[in-house]
C-alpha cells in the first residue's frame, strides 16, 4: 500500500503536508513511503508494523527527532546511511526487523556507531559507555544498500510481478467485473508477450488504470464503474451513428 497525501492529511488532521509535525501510521500495511520527500517538517514519525523495506525517502526529513520502525521488513543495516544526515534524530526504534540479526549487541553497537546522536535506541537509553564501545566495535556503514534490480521495462522485479500486463486471465476478469465489463473468454486472452509489442500507447493507459484500481475503495470503484458504463454507452451510440452514415452513403 502506498502512503498518499490524502491519507497523511486525514491521519494528521492537517490541511497541507508542510504543517504536519507528527504522524502515526502504525499497522497500515505500507510499502511505499515516498510521500516523505515532500514532508521536510515532520518531527515525530510512527511507521511500526508495516512492510517498509527502505528508508531512502526519509533522508530528507531534516527536522525528524523520533522515528519508530519496529516490525517492518528492513533487511540491511545499510539503510542507516539514509538517516546519517538527520542531525535532530534522537529516538529510533528499529527492533523486530530482519536487519537486527541474531546478535543483539553487534546490532546495537553498529547502529550507534553510525548514528551517535541517538539518545534512545529500541526504547533503551543510550549510555556514554555504549557510544565509546560502538566506536571501537560497531561496524561502520560506508555505502548505501544495493539498489533493487530493474527489469528491461523499467520496473523493479517486485513491480514486474504485479505488472498489469502480466495479469492472469482470472485477475484480468476480476478487474473487468469490478468495472461492470463482461469477462474475457479463454480463447480471447493473450499472453503478455503476445500483446505487449502491439498495445503501444494504449498499454500504458491500461497499466495506469489497473494500477489506480488498487488504490480505490468500494465507493470510488462504483464511481469508476458508472463512468465506464457511460463511456461504453457513448461509444456504442457513436458506432451506431457511424454505421448508419455508411449505410446512407452506400
Amino acid at each position: 500500500m502506498k502512503l498518499t497525501r490524502k491519507l497523511v492529511l486525514a491521519r494528521a488532521k492537517a490541511s497541507d503536508l508542510d504543517s504536519v509535525k507528527k504522524l502515526n501510521c502504525w499497522g497500515c500495511n505500507l510499502t511505499d513511503i515516498s510521500i516523505f520527500t515532500e514532508m521536510p517538517n515532520i518531527e515525530v514519525l510512527t511507521l511500526s508494523a508495516n512492510q517498509i523495506c527502505s528508508l531512502e525517502h526519509i533522508s530528507q526529513c531534516q527536522n525528524l527527532t523520533e522515528l519508530y520502525l519496529r516490525r517492518n521488513h528492513i533487511e540491511s543495516l545499510g539503510e542507516l546511511c539514509h538517516l546519517r544526515h538527520l542531525a535532530q534524530l534522537r529516538v529510533l526504534w528499529l527492533a523486530e526487523n530482519p536487519c537486527c540479526g541474531a546478535d543483539p549487541l553487534k546490532y546495537r553497537l553498529t547502529v550507534l556507531r553510525n548514528l551517535p546522536g541517538l539518545h534512545k535506541l529500541d526504547n533503551t537509553v543510550v549510555t556514554e559507555e555504549e557510544l565509546a564501545r560502538a566506536l571501537e566495535e560497531g561496524e561502520e556503514i560506508k555505502n548505501p544498500p544495493a539498489p533493487v534490480p530493474i527489469s528491461a521495462n523499467g520496473l523493479t522485479e517486485a513491480d514486474s510481478e504485479n505488472d498489469p500486463l502480466n495479469y492472469s486471465m482470472e485477475e484480468t476478469n476480476k478487474i473487468r467485473e469490478q468495472l461492470g465489463m463482461k469477462p474475457l473468454p479463454r480463447d480471447k486472452f493473450s499472453s503478455p508477450r503476445d500483446t505487449a509489442p502491439t498495445l503501444g500507447k494504449k498499454s500504458h493507459v491500461l497499466e495506469a488504470v489497473l494500477l489506480l484500481l488498487k488504490e480505490l475503495n468500494f465507493e470510488e470503484l462504483q464511481l469508476v464503474q458508472k463512468t465506464a458504463e457511460h463511456r461504453q454507452r457513448t461509444l456504442h451510440r457513436h458506432n451506431n451513428q457511424a454505421e448508419r452514415s455508411e449505410v446512407i452513403q452506400q
